[in-house]
């Protein structure tokens, strides 16, 4: 049911009959962070009347307190300088490593001008500097690409953080598809039903959402786009359709399929045309992935005894087993630039995300929990996004590649599960 077999007993059953209330958004709890942090002061932005709230620099500030990279000089009770003439040197004085510094100003028709300025405290320069033109509706992804910017020039790679999230909650008897914004705030409900709806997934270019529903009383495959609300059935056939997949093209999905009795690993156009069969044999075969290219197909099997990573040609061919610590290992995900592979492996009975390095195959467990599942990497690839549980509900998690810094997304008295992290 799940994505096929191996993770219903886990997780999704455990969750089912749990209730929760909904909430405007996900509170956040950080832990850990870098060994070697970046000091930023992110001074006070100048306001103006009628922005909205919370303010620019909070929000930019919260999002780099959450990647583990960073750590904040104390701006508390700071009026903001004159964006122009910010003084870098008593910010390197203090033991800032960089300078972030904006303002705001209110525009006819409700919009709102935003200048920032990223300044190097070490070299005395400038890295960055911005101007925007944005209605309030436009506030808080203006913030998360500040952030997205900051994070780019102090570390090399690019930011996620004006990226988003799909996931799954339950209120008693109906279920809630929802998109919100990579921090779990500004969620979007896209669907609602009285049927379990799991596995979402973006699309490539973000512009869709492909997920499993039961509400015509069996799990049928569809795909949904976020633009105009408007869906149709990919993978309706007889028996069960599940775990879909997209192949990096946007053009195919990889679904799982019981039409021939054993559960199968299908390649099908989107538009539900094309179906071929990719693994063969009585076992059981699921939670397919493409790699970054294409040209794998990565999935979970018990065709060795017990649930495993495998991976196939996408054109087809003999599978190679990936995973051999442990006698469970689910759930593969590729990161986006094709290094890693994350999965959910048992261990002691206890179900953690895992991240196996693809090069030299060396593993390390990145998470400290009991029951995880549904790892997602971030577009970036510095971190995975995960469900678990914590206080008998679900919530939702981050970790870094090195396990080192971890966040809890999570809303009071709601359960979250079946997280994807998208562009």
């Amino acid at each position: 049911m799940l994505r096929a077999v191996f993770l219903f007993p886990l997780f999704f059953l455990a969750l089912l009959s749990a209730p929760f209330a909904a909430r405007a958004a996900m509170e956040i709890e950080v832990v850990g962070g870098a060994a070697n942090r970046i000091a930023i002061a992110l001074l006070p932005f100048s306001s103006a009347q009628g922005q909205p709230a919370p303010a620019l620099q909070q929000i930019v500030g919260d999002d780099l307190k959450r990647s583990g990279q960073f750590s904040l000089l104390e701006t508390q009770g700071m009026a903001a300088p004159d964006l122009a003439l910010v003084g870098i040197g008593d910010w390197r004085s203090k033991g800032a490593d960089a300078v972030v510094a904006g303002q705001v100003t209110a525009l006819p028709g409700g919009r709102f001008e935003v200048k920032f300025r990223l300044l190097d405290a070490v070299k005395q320069t400038q890295l960055a500097g911005y101007s925007y033109t944005i209605t309030a509706g436009q506030w808080r992804a203006t913030a998360h690409q500040i952030a997205d910017i900051v994070y780019e020039k102090l570390t090399g790679t690019r930011g996620a953080f004006a990226s988003r999230i799909a996931y799954v909650q339950k209120q008693g008897k109906r279920y809630e598809l929802k998109v919100a914004d990579a921090d779990g705030q500004n969620p979007r409900t896209v669907v609602r039903s009285g049927e379990p709806l799991i596995s979402p997934a973006f699309s490539p270019d973000g512009a869709s959402l492909v997920y499993v529903s039961f509400e015509d009383k069996k799990p049928i495959v569809y795909v949904q786009s976020l633009r105009d609300g408007g869906r149709r059935k990919a993978a309706a056939f007889k028996g069960s359709n599940s775990a879909p997949a997209w192949a990096p093209d946007g053009r195919r999905l990889a679904v799982v399929l019981t039409r021939d009795q054993a559960s199968q690993i299908y390649l099908i156009n989107v538009d539900g045309s094309g179906l071929t069969r990719l693994t063969q044999g009585g076992n059981i075969d699921t939670e397919p992935v493409f790699s970054p290219d294409g040209q794998t197909v990565y999935f979970t099997s018990d065709r060795g005894g017990s649930p495993q990573i495998y991976r196939v040609a996408a054109s087809g061919g003999e599978p190679k087993r990936l995973s051999f610590g442990g006698s469970y290992n689910v759930s593969p995900t590729l990161s986006p630039d094709g290094r890693y592979l994350a999965y959910i492996g048992r261990d002691g009975g206890r179900f953690r995300v895992v991240l196996q390095d693809l090069a030299n195959g060396q593993t390390r467990v990145l998470t400290d929990s009991a029951r995880d599942e549904s790892p997602s990497f971030a577009p970036n690839s510095q971190s995975v996004l995960y469900a678990t549980v914590q206080g008998g509900r679900g919530v939702l998690g981050t970790v870094s590649l090195d396990g080192k810094t971890r966040a809890r997304l999570s809303e009071p008295g709601v359960d979250a599960r079946e997280p994807d992290w998208g562009p």
